[in-house]
């Protein structure tokens, strides 16, 4: 039975600096270093008192990308959202998780709009209020995230998101159980050397884990592959060509791959062209055979525009998903309205409303007779010892197999954290992580992750993180 009473009665938050192995650059973003946050939230749930964690990297350049704003203005602005989430839910007890979830969520919209912070910035904070929410409940019920959701633990009301869902439950459109291993969709950066020939002198890395594209592949046995394009043309063209040769060379015909528009595009028909040159290049033309969809080509502010994105009336093009422009309930419905095939899943987007939105594309594929539309599960260079655990645990219990991950490759596993932080992950994670060199590192193995431990904790994580290493921070 759904949780009868819960209130919010403690939270903390801790911070710590974390450092990348190498450049990662995203869209108009280069990182190099990020503040990662662990948000732990004390929760009263039916006379007994729990306590859940979330945490995540603050990246600057992906919630918010105004060109005014500095970095350091958008970290300060994701720990006010997180700040204002906490503050908001201690004022919110409710009788179901749901109830919690929407109530917060509809308050943080509302104080959002009036600071005119953008939707998926300010629902952020509320993911992380939710995650430690989850974890919590997870515990107070003695399961497990794929538990919580399948059996709607929760009490979602998937009518008041999605109408057409009205009456249904989650478990209606589900899997009946969590995948026990997911494949590893390998990003390539903008600027990641494909080739030991595109290192630059002195950049070399000799810290036991691979640099190049090719590399990648054969280290970690990789056939799903993330490629991103910056909005030029012809240089888009060339790279694709050189990644093309190297993905071909080392894995024959014997791999996927998705292409990240990046929100490069303002105007649909330039990247129309692109498409349009890509099938006019006959060795591209047989890469792209392998295509399984397009993500997010148009900017946000004009993605979900009907004058802007006719993607219906693109008879012969490929599917294409949003991402940054899923920010609010509505917005799936919206995108799926205009031509667009789904959506991707992350954490940091909001679990339940993940879980509902999944549960809307496998009705549509059920009443329409198809496959044509998609969850994929995406990533923001996402770690352990929390983050990446915990989302790994969401994408099986949706069913979302081919999963973005890439914060192994641009961190250098665990060692950003304390040695104990490693060794806690080791042992009770021990089929998702592996040593290296004294610390905790992800272990994907012939492209794939084993995540059976991770779907047998409460939420993702079995392991106890202790925080005394890390900076308190006010909330």
């Amino acid at each position: 039975m759904p949780t009868a009473s819960l209130r919010l009665v403690a939270a903390t938050l801790h911070s710590t600096q974390t450092k990348t192995r190498m450049p990662f650059r995203f869209g108009i973003a280069v990182m190099t270093e990020v503040p990662h946050v662990f948000l732990n939230c004390t929760f009263e749930i039916n006379g007994g008192t729990f306590t859940g964690i979330a945490a995540d990297g603050l990246p600057p350049r992906w919630f918010d990308k105004s060109p005014g704003k500095s970095p350091q203005q958008e970290i300060e602005e994701m720990l006010l959202v997180i700040r204002h989430a906490v503050s908001l839910a201690q004022q919110l007890p409710a009788a179901t998780a749901f109830e919690f979830w929407r109530a917060l969520y509809a308050a943080q919209m509302e104080w959002a709009a009036q600071r005119g912070l953008p939707a998926l910035l300010a629902h952020f904070g509320v993911s992380m209020v939710e995650r430690t929410l989850l974890d919590a409940l997870a515990k107070s019920h003695g399961t497990t995230i794929f538990g919580l959701l399948k059996h709607n633990l929760v009490g979602m009301d998937l009518g008041a998101l999605h109408a057409e869902l009205a009456g249904r439950q989650p478990s209606d459109f589900l899997p009946s159980q969590p995948l026990q291993r997911l494949i590893a969709r390998h990003t390539v950066g903008l600027s990641d050397p494909l080739t030991q020939g595109d290192v630059p002198a002195g950049e070399e890395l000799s810290d036991g884990l691979p640099h190049t594209l090719e590399q990648c592949v054969q280290f970690y046995g990789l056939r799903h592959f993330k490629l991103k394009v910056l909005g030029d043309v012809d240089a888009d063209l060339d790279r694709l060509r050189r990644i093309a040769a190297v993905i071909t060379r080392l894995c024959g015909r014997d791999y996927a791959f998705t292409l990240d528009g990046n929100e490069q595009y303002r105007e649909f028909p330039r990247f129309v062209e692109l498409w349009d040159r890509i099938q006019a290049d006959g060795a591209l033309r047989l890469f792209f055979d392998k295509l399984i969809f397009i993500e997010q080509p148009l900017y946000r502010s004009v993605a979900l525009d009907p004058a802007v994105a006719k993607i219906r009336e693109w008879r012969d093009g490929p599917p294409m998903i949003i991402d940054e422009s899923d920010a609010e309930m509505a917005d799936l419905e919206r995108a799926l309205e205009l031509g667009y095939a789904g959506t991707s899943h992350k954490n940091c987007k909001g679990v339940m409303k993940g879980a509902a939105n999944r549960c809307l594309i496998n009705h549509r594929n059920a009443v329409e007779k198809t496959t044509r539309y998609q969850m994929s599960g995406e990533d923001l260079v996402n770690i352990g010892p929390v983050a990446l655990l915990q989302d790994l645990a969401v994408q099986a219990a949706l069913g979302n197999a081919s999963v973005e991950r890439n914060g192994h490759h641009y961190f250098r596993g665990l060692s950003v954290f304390p040695a104990a932080v490693s060794d806690a992950i080791l042992a009770k994670h021990g089929d998702l992580y592996t040593p290296l060199d004294g610390f905790a590192r992800l272990a994907v193995r012939e492209g794939e992750l084993a995540i059976g431990s991770v779907n047998s904790a409460p939420f993702g994580l079995a392991a106890h993180i202790p925080m005394d290493s890390f900076e308190a921070v006010s909330l």
